[in-house]
């Protein structure tokens, strides 16, 4: 069994929660180069939580270049167990308004531009994205946003694109006739990697405005989104202080499989695999390559 340490990956200023203490900035060296930012360290009654600023302090980095390789594998290091993600998105449904929260259980990934995977040649591996959301986490913050009273929906499919730019009117009526819920620019490859680095991993999309594909919001404007992405911090601030409580008990192996998404993905032969980059992956696949 393990004591839990929560990561939690979101804007600038989503660590600023009434209550945290022993808070501290911290730099963790990654092997893949420099995460967004430092990481932020505080306590909130007896868990530990680590805050990452997702496009760095201050808004430094675009969707495209953030390292998420790096991001993922700092957390790693910094003893996190489970990491929940907030992010902005836009919504495909009138029954998701702005100012709502989706718990989402799967994605469609459109980006094309990001390193994907920590694994390569001299160390092959394949882990299973099915099921890419952990339901054990998905669980306790559904519970904890309708605690907080934020409309919350429950399952949902996320359409990553690659950005910086909005959507055109015709990708969105596309994305929509696909079945998706909402859209957003930062999930992929961040899902993908948190299962490579046998992390338990959720998503809590925050809708920010309806998209191009509603006739009253044809043309998503930044001004009225980061209105409602600062009302919605506000409500993220109060989901992660109700939440943490609920995943202070001795963590046991994740009934999804999560923390053992590696067991079988493994393809390399012992004998061929490169010793430089088994190095670089001494944190997020520890367990399986120490054992």
């Amino acid at each position: 069994m393990q004591t839990p340490v929560i990561g939690v990956i979101g804007g600038s200023g989503l660590y600023e929660i009434e209550g945290l203490t022993d808070t501290r900035w911290e730099k963790i060296v990654s092997p893949f180069g420099e995460p967004s930012d430092e990481l932020f360290f505080g306590k909130l009654g007896d868990i530990q939580l680590v805050f990452l600023p997702r496009h760095g302090r201050g808004h430094r980095y675009s969707p495209t270049t953030i390292n998420y390789r790096a991001n993922i594998d700092c957390l790693k290091r910094a003893g996190c167990t489970d990491v929940i993600s907030l992010s902005a998105v836009g919504s495909f449904s009138e029954d998701m308004p702005p100012g709502s929260f989706v718990i989402v259980d799967q994605f469609i990934d459109r980006t094309f531009e990001r390193l994907k995977t920590f694994y390569g040649t001299g160390m092959v591996a394949h882990v299973s994205m099915a099921h890419p959301v952990c339901g054990r986490l998905g669980d306790a913050l559904e519970a904890a946003a309708k605690a907080e009273g934020i409309q919350v929906t429950r399952g949902g499919t996320y359409l990553v694109m690659e950005g910086p730019q909005f959507s055109t009117l015709a990708e969105s009526n596309l994305y929509r006739s696909w079945g998706c819920s909402v859209i957003g620019m930062t999930n992929m490859p961040e899902a993908k990697l948190a299962r490579e680095a046998e992390l338990c991993y959720a998503t809590v999309a925050m809708v920010t405005d309806f998209d191009c594909w509603h006739p009253d919001h044809d043309n998503v404007e930044v001004e009225a989104i980061i209105k409602v992405l600062l009302g919605n911090a506000d409500k993220a601030r109060g989901l992660v202080k109700r939440v943490a409580p609920a995943l202070l008990a001795e963590r046991r192996p994740c009934v999804h499989g999560c923390d053992r998404s590696l067991d079988t993905a493994m393809i390399t032969a012992p004998e061929a695999r490169d010793p430089e980059v088994l190095k670089t992956l001494d944190a997020v696949a520890g367990r399986v390559l120490s054992s």
